[in-house]
């Protein structure tokens, strides 16, 4: 029955991301956690499950030409780095996982947090060019792609959560001449890698990963996910993205006041 379960959440979430569009991280940690797995459990699954939906995503995406590798590998330069560096520290520092979940909860919590304001506030994050932040950013807009990467690099790995969302909202600011499906197949190509980092690490270093309970994630939502984009193009995406939002922030005010 366990098993049965675990397959009906990964098609539950599969086809919320297909409906909405929103990454999975912030949907399957946080439901995973409720089933009552530990939030190291949760995490580095999510991160291994999170690499391997998203991948068929880059291979679409690239045969569209809609993927900027030079701004992959800016976001790259600081997430992979960062995403090592915070593994090995959790190995290092701490002798349990016990010993980090405040951590862990208090970094879901604000990702959390953070990717509902995203999905409230998204068509208001583009400054305009001529705003000396819009002006400065667009200078700039390297090295601080550099900088965002290694945030997300760090806070992925502890939460599993902002590789989508988040990293959305950073191209959107930074790239604003950039077209949203370049935006979306750019940021799919860097979650992808930094996913796969991440949950690599947590499973060879940190022994946080479920293969069970990957194995029937994927066996539901990778089915779920396409019929949720089918669905998700007859219904009002202005209406579901808000929902979803302010769940997602009940959630991260519950993970954050841990």
């Amino acid at each position: 029955m366990e098993i049965l379960l675990y397959i009906f959440a990964g098609a539950a979430v599969g086809l919320a991301v297909g409906v909405t569009g929103v990454g999975g991280g912030s949907l399957m940690t946080p439901l995973l956690i409720l089933f009552g797995f530990p939030y190291h459990v949760a995490i580095g699954t999510d991160l291994l499950y999170a690499s391997i939906t998203k991948a068929g995503g880059v291979i679409s995406h690239q045969r569209e030409k809609h993927i900027n590798w030079r701004i992959v590998a800016a976001l790259g330069a600081g997430s992979i780095p960062a995403a090592i560096i915070t593994t090995l520290l959790l190995r290092t520092v701490f002798t349990h996982a016990d010993e980090y979940k405040e951590l862990l909860t208090t970094s879901l919590g604000i990702m959390l947090l953070i990717t509902s304001l995203v999905l409230l506030f998204k068509s208001r994050l583009q400054p305009s060019s001529a705003s000396g932040a819009g002006h400065w950013l667009q200078n700039h807009a390297t090295p601080v792609t550099v900088v965002m990467g290694v945030f997300l690099g760090v806070f992925v790995t502890l939460s599993s959560v902002g590789a989508g969302a988040i990293g959305t909202a950073i191209l959107m600011i930074l790239y604003p001449a950039l077209q949203a499906r370049h935006i979306v197949g750019t940021d799919i190509a860097h979650a992808v890698p930094l996913t796969l980092v991440a949950g690599l690490g947590h499973m060879l270093f940190l022994g946080n990963v479920d293969f069970v309970l990957l194995a029937c994630l994927l066996m539901g939502s990778l089915p779920a996910v396409s019929l949720g984009t089918k669905i998700g193009a007859k219904l009002p995406n202005h209406v579901l993205q808000p929902v979803l939002a302010f769940i997602l922030m009940g959630l991260g005010i519950k993970f954050a006041a841990f």
